[in-house]
């Protein structure tokens, strides 16, 4: 049965499941999610994930949400990106762990702030305090990529995928590719995978749909 996997392409937690899902070569399919119209505020998504949260992923009836859990059942089911040995297995929770603490908890919600919310509705001084903590977690990326090609293990893992959710897209949120060069690297390495595509190429629905 094809798994159906809820989102829409604004979102980068989505997007770590979506490019998982295609660099795993798993039979998927999206389903759209119109999260600017209130859709994840409504009764029949929240019938299906309570928490009013993409992505979710239904699949042979089961019903998964959060991008690390998703992750974690892509690599398993699949057999791929999991992490070859239990060492890198660890090292592989650790990252996806600090990525969503430390920077794609911190990107998504600057990059809304900024992008997708009237500025009269942004709070004053958030977006500062977010890019100072951003810019620490870029630091921490940036290092730990300067003598390796893959954050926890030798090849590729859903730790990468985890982290690169939000570096990709186009919106200003102050992240730019050439002040970290171990981390454009890295990006660069992500993108040349067999079946990659750009978040706006891969889920429905991009900024220039509500233009």
């Amino acid at each position: 049965m094809t798994a159906q996997l809820y989102c829409f392409g604004e979102s980068g937690n989505a997007y770590k499941a979506a490019l998982a899902l295609t660099l795993a070569g798993a039979d998927w399919q999206p389903v759209f999610v119109d999260f600017f119209n209130g859709e994840t505020r409504g009764p029949a998504f929240r019938a299906i994930n309570p928490m009013g949260e993409v992505p979710v992923l239904v699949e042979d009836g089961e019903v998964l949400t959060q991008s690390g859990m998703i992750l974690d059942h892509i690599a398993r089911k699949t057999g791929r990106f999991g992490g070859s040995t239990p060492a890198a297995q660890q090292e592989v929770w650790r990252w996806v762990l600090w990525d969503n603490h430390k920077l794609s908890g911190q990107a998504g919600t600057c990059r809304f702030l900024m992008n997708f919310l009237s500025a009269e509705k942004r709070p004053e001084g958030v977006i500062p305090f977010l890019q100072g903590r951003l810019k620490a977690a870029y630091t921490v990326l940036n290092d730990h990529l300067a003598q390796r090609d893959w954050i926890a293990d030798t090849g590729p893992t859903i730790a990468d995928f985890s982290c690169c959710g939000y570096l990709y897209y186009p919106e200003p949120f102050g992240f730019t590719r050439a002040d970290w060069p171990h981390i454009d690297r890295w990006l660069g390495r992500i993108a040349t995978l067999p079946g990659w595509k750009h978040p706006y190429d891969l889920m429905p629905g991009n900024p220039s749909d509500r233009a």
